[in-house]
């Protein structure tokens, strides 16, 4: 069962039941039907990132992330960090207010600055620490590049290995750009010399993510998280029960 029923997402964001009837679908497609999962969304606020803001693919991704959340989180809300040269800010999107919601947040930030992604983490990581949670976490990490500290978000990701949160990257842009070379070794970080279960993915959603379409990107977003469940639960990372 979701953690927030279908009428619930009817009344409090009626344009957004379509992508929580498609999150649902692949959510038991993967086994995860009736899971309870925190949601994180972190997103990319550099200099590069313009033109995604200004064509509203940043609130079509909060808005999907925002269905999938309702599946898996009772509280109708997905903390998001905007992060550049420095974590940008730290705020929310909920369902009863997630109509323009990216605009109004970026609307009040400063200057779009280099791409970072350490601090990122480390703001997930404090938000899900200081949270209580017991329960495993999805952070939807969007970027549109690699860091400009490689080696400082390679650390944080093999240290974040022995929490319960899952880091799926999700590329913004150019799929053949060289920028996303750094992703792709993420993903594939040696188990257990690097770090001790494999807790991250990625995927590219090209040069116009709207384009993706909503049952695709789903798979996508959960489709690498049983396997990290499964082992997280193996090394008492995740709770048996979750």
């Amino acid at each position: 069962m979701a953690a927030i029923s279908l009428s619930k997402v009817q009344e409090t964001a009626p344009a957004l039941v379509n992508l929580y009837k498609s999150a649902g679908v692949s959510l038991t497609k993967h086994g995860l039907d009736g899971l309870r999962a925190a949601v994180y969304l972190v997103i990319d606020h550099s200099g590069s990132m313009r033109p995604y803001y200004k064509d509203g693919s940043v609130q079509a991704l909060a808005d999907r992330v925002l269905g999938l959340s309702a599946h898996l989180d009772d509280d109708g809300t997905v903390p998001v960090v905007f992060f550049s040269t420095d974590v940008d800010a730290e705020t929310e999107i909920a369902l009863a207010d997630h109509q323009g919601r990216i605009d109004r947040i970026v609307a009040g930030l400063g200057h779009m600055g280099r791409t970072s992604y350490h601090l990122a983490m480390d703001a997930v990581i404090d938000h899900y620490l200081d949270s209580g949670s017991k329960d495993p976490a999805l952070v939807v990490f969007q970027t549109d590049g690699g860091p400009v500290s490689k080696l400082a978000a390679e650390r944080y990701l093999c240290k974040a290995a022995r929490l319960p949160l899952f880091w799926q990257f999700i590329g913004f842009g150019d799929p053949g750009s060289k920028q996303f070379d750094f992703l792709r070794r993420l993903d594939e970080l040696a188990v257990p010399e690097k770090r001790v279960v494999d807790n991250a993915g990625f995927f590219h959603a090209g040069e116009d993510p709207r384009e993706v379409p909503d049952a695709e990107l789903y798979d996508r977003l959960v489709g690498e998280f049983p396997a990290w469940l499964a082992a997280a639960r193996a090394q008492g990372i995740v709770r048996p029960s979750a």
